[in-house]
């Protein structure tokens, strides 16, 4: 079996995170974001968890990407399906889980090379 290094040295993959920011590169973004491989959008989803729209999830499907994996903070809750229509309707393959499983797979998957992004909402100050 050959062995051979994969560099994601174009790439951009989640260096760290915490429950209100996550490293891309090595440099921190505050606030919830969209990623992909070679864009961040941030500012995505301004009302958090608690005010996502079908809006929010039509802004990850116009990133064109085949799956999009959501972190929704510290633990993982389910968006209404209404909310996940325009991914639905568009065919994307999405996963749901807590902030580091999402940062954990979507590092994985663009370290494979797949067209993936990151919707990452961080906990919002009690």
């Amino acid at each position: 079996m050959k062995l051979h290094l994969d560099s994601n040295a174009n790439a951009n993959v989640v260096t760290g995170y915490g429950a209100d920011h996550v490293l891309v590169n090595k440099v921190r973004h505050d606030g919830n974001l969209l990623l992909t491989a070679t864009a961040i959008v941030g500012g995505w989803a301004p009302g958090g968890y608690a005010g996502l729209t079908a809006d929010d999830f039509a802004a990850a499907r116009d990133l064109g990407m085949e799956i999009v994996i959501i972190g929704t903070g510290s633990r993982q809750r389910f968006p209404s399906p209404a909310l996940l229509r325009p991914l639905i309707e568009a065919r994307i393959g999405f996963e749901i889980m807590d902030l580091a499983a999402a940062c954990r797979t979507y590092n994985i998957l663009v370290g494979e090379g797949r067209a993936v992004a990151a919707a990452l909402l961080f906990d919002t100050p009690a």
